[in-house]
C-alpha cells in the first residue's frame, strides 16, 4: 500500500436502530450516511424534541417522558421482573426445558417491547 491510498473502515454488521422509535433500520450498503431514523415521521418527531429541549434549557441528553409513558415503561419493567423470577422458580421446582425455554422466550418478548421505549 502507498501512502496515496485511502483506507476506508468497514461498517460493524451490529444492527442499527431508529433514533426515535428504537426499531431496527434495514441494512444499508457501504455508501453514504448511515440512516438514523426509520422514516420522515420518525425524523420530524426527533427535531421537535430537539428544538423543544432547546427551548427548554434542558441537556440535550435528557429523557422527557410524560406520566402515561412512565406508566407504562414501569408495567413492562414490572412484566419483565415477573418473567424473570418464573424462570427462577420453575428451575427451582426442576422445570423440563421445553418450561425453561417458553418462560425464555417470554423474557425475549418483554424485553423486545423494552426497547421500544416511545
Amino acid at each position: 500500500m502507498t501512502g496515496d491510498e485511502l483506507v476506508v473502515p468497514r461498517r460493524s454488521n451490529v444492527p442499527k436502530h431508529c433514533g426515535w422509535c428504537g426499531r431496527r433500520l434495514p441494512e444499508a450498503g457501504n455508501v453514504g450516511r448511515r440512516r438514523r431514523y426509520c422514516g420522515q415521521s420518525c425524523r420530524q418527531r426527533a427535531y421537535e424534541r430537539r428544538t423543544a429541549l432547546q427551548r427548554s434549557g434542558l441537556p440535550e441528553d435528557a429523557v422527557v417522558l410524560s406520566d402515561t409513558e412512565i406508566a407504562a415503561l414501569q408495567d413492562r419493567l414490572f412484566q419483565l421482573r415477573c418473567a424473570a423470577e418464573d424462570i427462577a422458580t420453575a428451575t427451582q421446582d426442576g422445570a423440563d426445558a421445553d418450561e425453561l425455554r417458553r418462560l425464555a422466550e417470554e423474557i425475549v418478548h418483554a424485553a423486545k417491547d423494552l426497547e421500544q421505549l416511545r
